[in-house]
């Protein structure tokens, strides 16, 4: 069970922090040309954007470090928890949007990040 998590976690990292990082990099109109799953985009302004990438980067550092350094090793799965609840902000602007096949998309996601969360917590943790 260790090893899954670990793979489901290293995935989970690397696409948050290929999110976050192209939030924070590229221009608006360049985000919003990557696919059609992109445009909720319209709905926020600038700052927003970046902000959500930084959440998505820092989720994604949350998910890894302490448990890389074994220090604090209970905010890996927290870090989970936070990134569930952010999905389901994502999943939200689906909802508003009218953009369901999308919204089944985020809450696989939700799905996934609780059960890294629940096997973290009571499954394998970590034994630092």
């Amino acid at each position: 069970m260790n090893t899954a998590l670990w793979i489901i976690t290293a995935i989970l990292a690397l696409g948050f922090t290929v999110g976050g990082l192209s939030l924070i990099l590229l221009p608006r109109a360049r985000y919003r040309a990557l696919g059609a799953n992109q445009h909720w985009v319209d709905d926020f302004g600038d700052g927003h954007l970046k902000a959500i990438g930084a959440i998505k980067v820092t989720g994604a550092l949350g998910l890894i470090l302490p448990a890389v350094t074994g220090v604090a090793t209970v905010l890996s799965p927290l870090a989970a928890c936070g990134l569930a609840l952010f999905m389901s902000g994502a999943a939200t602007t689906r909802f508003r949007r009218d953009e369901w096949g999308y919204m089944a998309g985020d809450v696989a996601f939700i799905a996934v990040l609780a059960f890294v969360a629940w096997g973290r917590f009571a499954l394998a943790p970590y034994a630092g």
